[in-house]
């Protein structure tokens, strides 16, 4: 059993900041990949950030230069750091992880639950 535990969404301000974090737990062998997603109301998921291990960390256009991805390996921890917020980056915030839960297995893809972040004008 595999769980990503999403924290930190809420209600700001335009301009304003929020960080987000993601902790997985349960059978990990290890974890190639991990990073952010996000919904908004009658939109189709995307990609916020993500770090692939050996690789430079990819970011949407619409947030480089305001987000900053960072991971703890040791934690299997992700981080989400979100600045100068706009009201175009409201949506359901979902935490990714492309891992394997043994030396044997394949690498397969969890979700986090999601965690609402707001911004108002």
């Amino acid at each position: 059993q595999v769980q990503l535990v999403e924290s930190g969404g809420g209600s700001v301000h335009a301009g304003g900041s929020l960080t987000l974090s993601c902790a997985a737990s349960g059978s990990i062998f290890n974890i190639n990949a991990m990073g952010w997603y996000r919904q908004a109301p009658g939109k189709q998921r995307e990609l916020v950030a993500i770090i692939n291990v050996g690789v430079r960390t990819k970011y949407a256009d619409s947030v480089e230069g305001r987000f900053t991805c960072s991971r703890d390996n040791a934690k299997n921890t992700v981080y989400l750091q979100m600045n100068s917020l706009i009201p175009g980056d409201t949506a359901v915030y979902y935490c990714y992880a492309n891992l394997r839960r043994g030396i044997i297995s394949g690498y397969e893809a969890y979700w986090g639950q999601g965690t609402q972040v707001t911004v108002s004008s």
